[in-house]
């Protein structure tokens, strides 16, 4: 399918062309289109672990590197889902967010049959407070109201694994987080360890990223390569946007000048963008995720 249309120039009402009304609609969907790219470069970590993002033709549906990774389970995992939200306190759109998050787990209970037990905790009380608090789940909106929480704990056998903040500006990254926390905790179990040594080059980028390293917890820690992460992604897609707006403006004087080899060179162009855009990404999460990897290991082995 071409990105960009192949008939004449369409005007909008006062003459005017609806290239720009064109370069709105690309721009938002190479950015989901790149979103997802880096969101598939996360998988790889793992060996034997595939490379596969989700299909976009299947929205909604777990991706393959989950399903594998359910599909190896060899004993029951338990997934205890904290809700704990004062309305009075909580936007409505976190709200929505925690109900997405059920959604997702049920889909998670569905691919893995009897491997995974979704337990919902959403009634707000001291005592489902106390249980959030003993499974690593962080308190938040302590000073608007009644503590609430908003956490995933993963258990398989004696292993637990936390996941003790969900937001919804790290909606797109919760599936393979997840994932990732069911399977150290079924590894664990199993004693395999799940990560391999990082390289020289990982452990001194990650010191560079957290100077102060010994101060600082594995938590915060990884919140920093984090959002560093995110920062270079921010700073792709900006690039990104550059490229594609030349490109739309030689596809609309090509389109003027009725010159189907401008509009075809116009494509061709928008296909290179998209793939040094995706290789760029992908990097971005490959470092990312090594270097969180390693951030764990220096925590693991710290004195």
């Amino acid at each position: 399918m071409n990105a960009w249309p192949t008939n004449n120039v369409e005007v909008e009402a006062g003459g005017r062309p609806r290239g720009r009304a064109l370069t709105r609609r690309i721009i938002p969907a190479l950015i989901f289109f790149l979103a997802g790219a880096a969101l598939s470069a996360v998988w790889v970590s793992h060996g034997g672990w595939p490379k596969a993002g989700r299909d976009a033709s299947a929205a909604g549906a777990l991706s393959e590197a989950t399903k594998a990774v359910l599909q190896r389970l060899d004993s029951p995992v338990e997934i205890r889902f904290y809700s704990l939200l004062d309305a009075s306190s909580v936007p409505p759109s976190v709200r929505a967010f925690a109900g997405r998050v059920d959604q997702l787990l049920g889909q998670y209970e569905q691919a893995a049959g009897d491997r995974v037990r979704v337990i919902r905790c959403n009634t707000l009380s001291n005592d489902r407070a106390n249980e959030a608090e003993a499974d690593g789940i962080r308190a938040f909106n302590i000073d608007k109201g009644d503590a609430c929480f908003l956490g995933i704990a993963v258990a398989c056998g004696g292993k637990k694994e936390s996941l003790s903040h969900l937001a919804p500006e790290w909606e797109a990254a919760l599936e393979p987080d997840l994932t990732r926390a069911i399977a150290r905790a079924a590894e664990a179990k199993a004693g395999v360890q799940p990560l391999a040594r990082a390289d020289t080059g990982t452990l001194e980028a990650v010191r560079r990223s957290i100077p102060n390293l010994d101060a600082v917890s594995l938590e915060a820690g990884t919140k920093v390569l984090r959002e560093a992460g995110l920062a270079q992604f921010k700073q792709a897609v900006e690039e990104m946007n550059a490229r594609v707006k030349e490109a739309q403006e030689r596809f609309i004087q090509a389109q003027g000048n009725l010159s189907e080899a401008g509009q075809q060179a116009a494509r061709e162009q928008l296909r290179k963008i998209q793939t040094e855009a995706m290789d760029k990404v992908n990097q971005i999460a490959l470092n990312s995720h090594a270097q969180i990897a390693a951030l764990q290991q220096l925590k693991k082995t710290a004195p």
